[in-house]
């Protein structure tokens, strides 16, 4: 679990690193895309490490707010190069 948290949590800016780098808004859009889904698969194995015990719910407010605050602004630049 620990392994698939970190790979989510890399691939995050990892897309948006590489799809900034693309020719088109068209393909920036589908890396965001990619980048909105593993923030979303991070916060599931989140939660799921805390319902297993892997985790501590101390601080899992002030993560869980940050990574909402994330995947606001990914979806908000999603929708931006929507228009």
């Amino acid at each position: 679990m620990r392994s698939q948290m970190s790979r989510a949590a890399v691939s995050i800016p990892s897309n948006i690193a590489e799809g900034s780098a693309r020719e088109s808004d068209q393909e920036f859009k589908r890396y965001l895309e990619i980048a909105l889904g593993s923030a979303f698969e991070l916060e599931t194995q989140l939660l799921l490490a805390v319902r297993v015990g892997y985790l501590d719910e101390t601080h899992m407010g002030t993560v869980l707010t940050s990574l909402h605050q994330n995947q606001s602004g990914i979806n908000a630049l999603i929708q931006k190069l929507k228009k």
